[in-house]
């Protein structure tokens, strides 16, 4: 007897071959067969006519460092049919930590991540020191996803060379031979890979750049050549010039990586947005990449599913508001949110703030901006033409772009919020995230789950991958169902080395999405403090998710957590 049936459902299975009707069967936790299993006994059926059955998503940019420590749910990523992450992103984490570095790399996941400090002081346990310590520590809890880890180079530079470490002063041939060993322990331990930054967008809560942002070569081949020496792992980083910020780096950045990736015969994954000061840069770095695997490298640039941004609202860590005289000293006041609110709904409040005059200067600005700020709308449209930014809006109303900001983000209980795509949208359309997403070198990823909770919620990209590239794209060209399924199941999980799931196969996890596909739609973000110490996060949910199963266990049903907890620690790759 089968322990689950998952009968009659639209099975895409994440190979990328055609959609066909099917039924799925699960034992023990595995995929046990996919055809016709009509009447054969299960401890339990799902009736999925008219759903769409696909794998559980594998999500390979996230940074629940800190909160998979307290937290089982690891929301909002298990929210949108995720059943894997990879955390230890971007150079930060947490291991190995020493006693009197903890403050430390709190601040400094807090400066680069917008994680709330206090949160991470009040939730984390510090159990560990070493690596292989942490993920002892990991594998100790249960969650609704499985949790894969790599380790950082700034924990790890801070370890070996204290100090000198954090505030990035060159390595020692000494130095670089520890960093190495730790980080041959840690993957041998079975951690995933090794992250790095190398980007000056990236600081601590005290301004200083992430440890390693200007290793040296010699620094990132010798802890590189760890990976190649095990022959596991993957080399993972935020490049020079990531966020535009210098344009000349990143042809030189695919110089290195290709010549270590080639060198030590592993992956190297890399995050590549579009940057407004050069909007066909992002090509020549993809191109390089394609033209470096004919020099043994194996590079995959890390591409977003849309743009990338901030998130404007009352509660939010930017408001566009923000500059202004009058709405500084009220939310100076201290005012909690209902009173917040009722003082921006009385007439002299809105008064004084629409009525500011600003300089030439800020007066320049504000205008660009509101060119290039949209309302978000309910459901939120990430794709909007010039239309629905605050100066179409107030052109077509006959308002003042300030007003059509102030009444939209006072909607919804002053929850709305106002969407500002600083990457990714050059054009003002995601042409060019399409072109990124069909490349035949790009990995889909920088959903950054559990991190920059007060600026944005692009964990609910799979979600959005469906719903927007498949279905409901208007301003462009759509993508194939069975190729965005792939692209954020296989692709990602065998990126990463995780051989056992990612497909609907004989033998694999049973790691299920059921998707109501023609009612899945995203909710509003919306700002709550449910983090310890009453930190606040943005959070996005989703309707249309029927269920999400983890190795054979419902997780989720109709969008409600069951309180199964089937996710365990991964420990390397498989």
């Amino acid at each position: 007897m089968h322990d689950l049936i998952i009968e009659g459902g639209t099975v895409v299975d994440g190979t990328g071959a055609p959609a066909r009707t099917a039924d799925v069967t699960v034992s023990d936790g595995r995929i046990t067969g996919v055809g016709n299993f009509a009447g054969e006994p299960a401890a339990r059926t799902i009736d999925a006519s008219g759903l769409l059955v696909t794998p559980g998503w594998v999500d390979i940019h996230t940074h629940y460092d800190g909160q998979a420590t307290w937290d089982e749910v690891l929301a909002p990523s298990s929210w949108h049919g995720v059943t894997t992450i990879v955390t230890g992103n971007c150079g930060v984490g947490f291991a190995p930590a020493r006693p009197d570095r903890h403050a430390w790399l709190i601040g400094l996941m807090e400066g680069v991540e917008d994680i709330p400090g206090t949160a991470l002081s009040e939730g984390m346990t510090w159990d560990w020191e070493s690596f292989p310590e942490y993920l002892d520590a990991l594998d100790r809890r249960r969650w609704t996803v499985d949790v894969g880890t790599q380790i950082a180079h700034g924990a790890v530079r801070a370890y070996v060379m204290g100090e000198r470490g954090a505030r990035n002063e060159p390595s020692t041939p000494e130095d670089i031979a520890e960093m190495k060993r730790l980080v041959k322990e840690a993957v041998a331990a079975g951690a995933l890979g090794f992250s790095t930054s190398r980007t000056i967008a990236h600081r601590a809560i005290d301004g200083e750049v992430v440890p390693g942002t200007y290793a040296a070569e010699e620094e990132l081949f010798g802890i590189g050549a760890a990976l190649g020496e095990l022959g596991a792992g993957i080399f993972e980083l935020a490049p020079m010039g990531t966020a535009g910020e210098d344009l000349v780096a990143p042809a030189k950045e695919v110089d290195w990586m290709r010549r270590l990736s080639a060198a030590i015969e592993r992956p190297v994954t890399f995050a590549l947005v579009q940057v407004d000061p050069a909007p066909d840069l992002w090509r020549e770095v993809m191109d390089a990449s394609l033209a470096a695997v004919d020099d043994g490298a194996d590079l995959w640039p890390q591409v977003p599913g849309r743009g990338f941004g901030l998130l404007s609202g009352h509660f939010t860590t930017y408001s566009l508001f923000d500059q202004i005289p009058a709405y500084r000293d009220l939310k100076a006041q201290g005012l909690d949110g209902d009173g917040l609110v009722a003082a921006l709904r009385t007439p002299a409040v809105r008064s004084s703030i629409e009525s500011w005059v600003p300089d030439d200067v800020t007066a320049a600005a504000m205008k660009k901006a509101f060119e290039s700020t949209y309302v978000l709308g309910d459901p939120p449209e990430y794709e909007p033409g010039p239309e629905r930014s605050l100066l179409g809006i107030a052109a077509a109303a006959g308002q003042e772009p300030i007003s059509v900001a102030y009444d939209a983000m006072l909607a919804d209980d002053g929850q709305g919020l106002l969407y500002v795509p600083l990457l990714n949208y050059s054009d003002g359309n995601l042409d060019a995230t399409r072109e990124m997403l069909t490349h035949p070198r790009a990995a889909a990823g920088l959903a950054d789950g559990g991190a920059h909770c007060g600026t944005i919620c692009d964990a609910s990209q799979p979600t959005f991958m469906l719903t927007h590239w498949t279905r409901d794209r208007t301003r462009g060209e759509k993508l194939p169902l069975e190729w965005i399924v792939k692209k954020q199941s296989h692709d990602t999980a065998r990126l990463y080395g995780l051989g056992d799931r990612g497909t609907l196969e004989v033998g694999m996890l049973a790691d299920i999405n059921v998707i109501d596909y023609e009612q899945l739609q995203l909710t509003s973000p919306q700002v709550v403090a449910d983090l310890p110490a009453g930190g606040r996060r943005i959070l996005q949910g989703a309707v249309g998710y029927v269920e999400t199963i983890k190795s054979g266990v419902t997780t989720f049903a109709h969008g409600t957590d069951t309180g199964a907890r089937p996710g365990t620690l991964i420990r390397g790759a498989r």
